[in-house]
Formats: structure tokens, C-alpha cells, sequence
């Protein structure tokens, strides 16, 4: 299947948006001609008190801390942008297209305005190739095909379980980063999707994210916190543990993740020295969670995306439960997440939140 041939159905598609400004006019028209024929989600940070301004014109439902309180009943703390992860589980479409409210959309190299929503996906619908590096990048997209010497075995390639959009201006760096250079930008726009091979792990934010609900949707897991975590994106480590729990759910049950397009354009939010201070633990962690996720094997009796997260979630506690009591409480919310999942996550249709 080309990425010409990609049918796109408006019904199928949720857009998810955490809301961590009170007045989201400016998010909304900007973003208007390109998310208007979706229906949204948007969920409030549980610590923002201000009513939410909203343009009217768009399909949407609203999710605040009562609603939240109501369905999941407090079992986990939907603050920040993790609040994002409540809309993914009251959502009850296949797609699920996540975008930050600080970003909006990019230009391309051509100053044409990039369609995410499209975008994400032409990615979800054309199938991955994890296990044979195509030096084309996107074997399916337009204009690009299988390089010679690439196995006519794989070239039927797997299903496409995740999207990993990236952002021009403020890039995904970590706060040592972005405090040793804060002039530094993302300029290039790079036309291209590649998909991460297996049994390489990759760091996934929910800034810009695409991804397959039916498939890897219990696996999106809002687990782990750290002692002093924030709320901007250097003070997190919630989406990066996430997205490694989503891949390691996509190498054992033969599905694929892409990154590259599409792009969006990220504001400037956030103080990076200040970020430093809280981000210090969650740097430290990934030396020892690299490691872990690079050597987990799941069990052939792991067969859905939940058995994979109940797999994960005790080897967490057993393995990293020894280094750090924080790993025993990611492992039991894995638990605790599974549960609401398919107590909430799969049910009727919970759409109606507060507006």
C-alpha cells in the first residue's frame, strides 16, 4: 500500500489535547483549518482553576478534574501533561493524534502548512519494516521503494503501531542540554519517515504522536513519576517511559514504530536551569532503564498489549525495584492501569465531559 492509497476517515481519528493554558484561543486558531473535521478531547490540568477559553466551531469534549475524578475515581494523578494519557483512555477511536498546546503547525521546506492529522496517519496506515533497515527511509511513501538487496520476504512489512512527530525551533533536548546551549534551535526540516528497527529503544514524547489505540493503547501508561517532577517537558520522564514500554509491546508482538514527519513548530516554554534541578533524577534513571529494556524478553503467552504491560510491569519490580523504590510504584500503577483500562478504556463511549 502507497501513501497515495491511504484511505483516511475523519470518524476514525481523536485528537488529544492537554490543556496547561486556561486560554487556548490562539492554540485554536491557529490550528483551526487543519483539526475542525475531528472530533477532539481535551483534558485540563487538574491544577489549572481558571475556566478554559475555547472558540466555538469545533467538535469537542472536555474533560476536567471532576470528570476525571469521577471515572478513574483519583487512582492516578492526571497533572501536567500526563493528562494527556486520560484522554486516551476515554477515547474510543482507532487513532489517537496528540499534540501539545503549545505548539502549532509548521511550514515546510516549500512554506506549505504541514497536515499533521494526515500525515500521522499515511504513517499508522502503511505498514513498518523493523527488521530490514531500508536506506530509502519510508519504503511506501511516494516516490520511494525497496532499495536493492532488501529481502522480497519483508517487503509485505508490519503493522504500523506508533507515529513520532518532530518539532522545528524548540527541539526535544534534555535541560543539560538546553542550559550548556540555550541559543540552540531545530531549523531543518527534513522530509522523511523512517521506522525504528527492532530491539532499538527510542525516547517518545506526546508533543507531537500518533498511534494505533486498538493496538499499543493500553501500553500508553502514565507510570512513572519522579520525586520532584514538574510540569514542563525537561521536569518529565513519563512520555520517555512510555514510549519504551509501547516499543518493547511492538518487537514482541511483531509491530512497527515511525519517526520523522510530520513536524510542528514549538514554542518556547519553560526555564531549562530550573528544569536541571528536577530533571537531575530522571537522567541518572536512564542508565539503568536503557539497559533494562534493551535486554527484556516477554513470554510467548504474552499475547495482547496488556499481558506485555503485566510482563513489564513485574520484571520492573523485580529488576529495577532493587535500585530504586520509584521503579516498584511505576510497576504497581502498570498494574493499576491495566485494570482502569479494561474497566474504562474499552467500555461504552464516556463522551459528554464538562465544558
Amino acid at each position: 500500500m502507497s501513501q497515495s492509497e491511504v484511505i483516511i476517515k475523519d470518524n476514525e481519528v481523536d485528537i488529544v489535547i492537554a490543556a496547561m493554558q486556561f486560554d487556548m484561543t490562539s492554540f485554536f486558531n491557529e490550528w483551526g483549518p487543519l483539526l475542525s473535521k475531528y472530533h477532539l478531547i481535551i483534558v485540563k490540568d487538574t491544577d489549572l482553576k481558571e475556566e478554559l477559553i475555547i472558540p466555538k466551531g469545533f467538535n469537542l469534549d472536555i474533560y476536567t478534574k471532576n470528570e476525571i475524578d469521577r471515572i478513574v475515581g483519583g487512582k492516578f494523578l492526571f497533572s501536567g501533561y500526563s493528562c494527556r494519557y486520560f484522554g486516551y483512555l476515554v477515547s474510543r477511536k482507532k487513532y489517537i493524534i496528540s499534540i501539545d498546546d503549545d505548539c502549532i503547525p509548521a511550514k515546510n521546506d516549500k512554506g506549505e502548512l504541514t497536515d499533521i492529522v494526515s500525515q500521522h496517519l499515511s504513517n499508522l496506515k502503511t505498514p513498518a519494516t523493523p527488521y530490514f533497515f531500508n536506506t530509502l527511509y519510508d519504503p511506501y511513501r511516494e516516490g520511494a521503494d525497496f532499495v536493492r538487496g532488501y529481502p522480497f520476504s519483508l517487503r509485505s512489512g508490519v503493522h504500523c503501531a506508533m507515529s513520532c512527530g518532530l518539532w522545528l525551533n524548540l527541539a526535544d533536548f534534555d535541560a543539560p542540554t538546553q542550559v550548556l546551549k540555550p541559543e540552540l534551535r531545530n531549523s531543518r526540516y527534513v522530509d522523511a519517515v523512517m521506522t525504528v528497527p527492532i530491539r532499538t529503544m527510542m525516547p517518545v514524547s506526546g508533543i507531537n504522536l500518533g498511534f494505533d489505540r486498538d493496538l499499543v493503547g493500553p501500553a500508553m501508561v502514565p507510570a512513572l513519576r519522579l520525586a520532584g517532577e514538574g510540569k514542563f517537558r525537561w521536569e518529565t520522564m513519563g512520555d520517555v517511559w512510555s514510549g519504551l514500554c509501547v516499543k518493547a509491546v511492538c518487537d514482541h508482538l511483531a509491530m512497527g514504530m515511525k519517526t520523522g514527519l510530520p513536524y510542528v513548530w514549538r514554542k518556547e516554554r519553560g526555564d531549562a536551569v530550573q528544569s536541571l534541578k528536577k530533571e537531575w533524577e530522571g537522567v541518572k534513571m536512564m542508565e539503568e532503564v536503557v539497559p533494562f529494556f534493551q535486554s527484556l524478553r516477554l513470554s510467548p503467552e504474552a499475547v495482547t498489549a496488556e499481558d506485555c504491560v503485566a510482563e513489564i510491569a513485574s520484571a520492573v519490580k523485580e529488576r529495577l525495584g532493587k535500585v530504586d523504590p520509584m521503579f516498584v510504584r511505576a510497576g504497581n500503577s502498570m498494574m493499576e492501569w491495566i485494570k482502569i483500562w479494561k474497566a474504562v478504556g474499552s467500555g461504552p463511549s464516556l463522551a459528554g465531559g464538562g465544558a
